[in-house]
């Protein structure tokens, strides 16, 4: 029996989302130990020769990264730099499902930057929807309760600093490809990261006692050779996975293959679960399910049709 390419395209992105699943709960088990710009150095150094590979075998040519645009896909990776620092930090500290369910808000971002910046009209359905998803991070961050911490933030901060990516991606990808649009956002998560290892790696400002503080303020640690192999792996999940997902949306429509992404809080329940003990109360399922519900909604608009997250590359 032969796939279709639509099937084949949901099969190679829910491999792709279950792939980059691995990398949170790495990231979050070492959290407690090592510094994330520690990881990140390591995971950027790792993936920089699959990125090339990637680059070679979606263009098939390298010169597509040495394009005048180079410095402007330079820079679209802050903003990326940004999303995955702040959800990675947020990680150490919010339970697995609640921090990727938060992450999730960034089709509802990217949709809000769509609008304010690129003056794109959007129906009183997707108004809704985007009102019913920010009523869904309430349910999930709950800012009155006494268990309320700014750490809860973080994700949201991720999502915002995403759709900033895919905002600019979307301007970009009209001459730029997205292997080297791909390849420059690893160059730059590697200086920043190594900017943030010059600033925290000594150990000077270590000390906090916040699980997301310390993970940001951690002087940097030799790992034993399982840790490090671990940190290592990090980067070739995200080769594997932005991979698989390029892939995806390549040879298939984004408007069937976008919902899938959502398969990635399947996997955030199960992994919090088994691993931490984490599981939502039911006003956080009931968020999870407002937050997904309006995901889709906004993905099913004709404008935003990819307005799904690519992965928590």
């Amino acid at each position: 029996m032969t796939l279709s390419a639509t099937h084949r395209g949901i099969l190679a992105l829910t491999m792709g989302i279950a792939i980059f699943s691995v990398q949170d709960v790495i990231l979050k088990q070492l959290s407690g130990d090592y510094p994330l710009h520690q990881a990140m150095v390591l995971r950027s150094l790792t993936a920089l020769p699959f990125h090339l590979a990637i680059v070679w075998w979606f263009d098939g040519r390298l010169s597509t990264i040495t394009t005048p645009n180079w410095r402007k896909m330079l820079a679209r990776g802050l903003p990326s730099f940004v999303a995955y620092t702040a959800y990675y930090l947020g990680l150490a500290y919010v339970p697995m499902a609640d921090a990727v369910a938060l992450f999730f808000t960034s089709p509802l971002f990217i949709t809000l930057a769509a609008v304010i910046f690129m003056s794109e009209r959007v129906s009183l359905l997707t108004t809704v929807a985007l009102a019913g998803g920010f009523a869904g991070v309430l349910l999930i961050v709950k800012p009155g309760a006494a268990s309320f911490d700014l750490a809860a933030l973080l994700p949201i901060l991720g999502a915002f600093g995403y759709a900033m990516t895919m905002v600019i991606a979307r301007s970009l990808g009209r001459t730029e490809s997205a292997a080297a649009m791909a390849f420059w956002g690893n160059v730059c998560f590697l200086l920043c990261a190594l900017a943030l290892s010059a600033l925290y790696g000594s150990g000077a400002y270590a000390g906090a006692s916040h699980p997301s503080l310390a993970f940001l303020t951690r002087g940097w640690v030799m790992p034993d050779a399982t840790d490090l192999a671990l940190m290592v792996s990090c980067g070739v999940i995200a080769a594997v996975g932005i991979t698989l997902l390029t892939y995806a949306y390549r040879i298939a429509p984004s408007s069937s293959v976008a919902p899938f992404e959502y398969s990635f809080m399947f996997w955030g329940v199960l992994w919090g679960w088994t691993i931490w003990g984490d599981f939502p109360d039911i006003l956080g399922w009931v968020g999870i399910a407002i937050i997904i519900g309006a995901g889709l909604l906004v993905i099913s608009a004709p404008q935003n049709e990819k307005a799904a997250p690519e992965g928590a590359a």
